[in-house]
């Protein structure tokens, strides 16, 4: 992991946002990752991301575990709060910095090994608990970092870079968040910004939890003929469900599809959603029918993409369990440590 600082080379006509930041501003440290690997293009579009929405570098908290993605905020918003866990324990931790501070942007960086095998628990509850949270899941089918096993997400048949197949179903990270009830599901590719950052945008500005699956080739060991999770078989594969632009409220809306061809859907914060549908009938608010439809791409051998389910007005982690007003951190000491006497009081309801 590098901790070396880019260059600090602004030009003078670098475009601002209006907290009169340049997305240079939003960078971190220069990647140590294999050159070429997709993760640094989702980093770029996180970095662009953050700067579109004008979001407060020091008002967002980036998280991880290990592994190739786990490097991944190392690479972006230096001056961001950041925690680097241990192994699958990232939503864990994700969910105890939220409940302390509701106020700060959090974005959770995993990838495929991290989050379906050692964490898929973790983040299971996550999911369900629906904690305000970003999931980034950089999906690319093996372990990079341990010399190119199989991950819990390779499809049945994939070849290894040694030409070994793989005979174990996989877990599709899209279809357990739906079952689970996430309230907002998106698939995108490393190798297509123009899709993925306005999604990111979207699951930023979304109050509760937002999965987005992103096919992110190992250029090392998973960019082969044979692999399921290669360059060329996303891009021969690839299946726009939907089309997804972010249209912040204090922005005109504009659009150019004719009446009746598009959803909007608001967020939490005011903020829409225009969903240009891309399938005949697809509802993105339709959780049981967006199972349905990928379920039948899924057994074509296509790779469905966009923002894949939607809910409005979802209620997050805090609005579920009715929580105080406030940060933790804020909060006065007496009223975190009341005494014995008041715990006594409140086990004397349990008996």
């Amino acid at each position: 992991m590098s901790y070396i600082r880019k260059p600090v080379v602004r030009h003078p006509s670098l475009p601002k946002n209006e907290l009169g930041l340049t997305y240079r501003d939003y960078e971190g440290s220069l990647s140590t990752l294999c050159a070429g690997c997709g993760h640094d293009s989702v980093t770029a579009a996180i970095v662009n991301a953050f700067w579109s929405l004008s979001i407060e570098p020091h008002k967002a908290v980036k998280l991880s575990g290990i592994g190739c993605s786990s490097k991944t905020p190392t690479y972006f918003l230096s001056e961001a709060h950041g925690f680097n866990s241990v192994h699958g324990r990232m939503p864990s931790v994700a969910t105890g910095a939220n409940a302390a501070r509701q106020d700060l942007v959090y974005i959770g960086i995993s990838g495929d090994g991290d989050s379906l095998s050692i964490g898929l628990g973790q983040l299971c509850h996550a999911v369900r608990r629906n904690v305000n949270l970003t999931y980034v899941l950089e999906n690319n089918g093996v372990y990079g970092l341990t010399k190119g096993q199989f991950s819990a997400s390779a499809d049945v048949g994939s070849l290894s870079k040694k030409g070994a197949p793989n005979l174990s179903r996989p877990i599709d990270p899209v279809m357990m968040a739906l079952t689970l009830g996430a309230t907002f599901v998106g698939r995108s590719f490393s190798g297509d910004r123009e899709q993925l950052q306005p999604m990111l945008e979207a699951a930023l500005r979304h109050r509760g939890f937002a999965l987005i699956d992103v096919i992110s080739p190992c250029v090392t060991f998973n960019n082969h003929k044979g692999s399921t999770k290669s360059f060329m078989y996303t891009r021969e594969h690839y299946h726009e469900v939907t089309e997804a632009s972010l249209v912040p409220l204090r922005r005109p809306i504009e659009s150019a599809q004719d009446p009746g061809t598009s959803k909007r859907v608001t967020l939490h914060d005011g903020s829409t959603v225009t969903l240009r549908s891309v399938d005949e009938d697809y509802d993105p608010s339709d959780r049981a029918a967006a199972y349905a439809h990928l379920s039948r791409l899924q057994a074509k051998g296509e790779v469905a993409t966009g923002i894949l389910y939607l809910e409005e007005n979802s209620a997050d982690m805090h609005a579920q369990n009715n929580t105080a007003p406030g940060d933790l951190v804020e909060t006065p000491y007496a009223d975190l440590c009341p005494g014995s006497a008041a715990l006594d009081s409140l086990m004397d309801e349990f008996r």
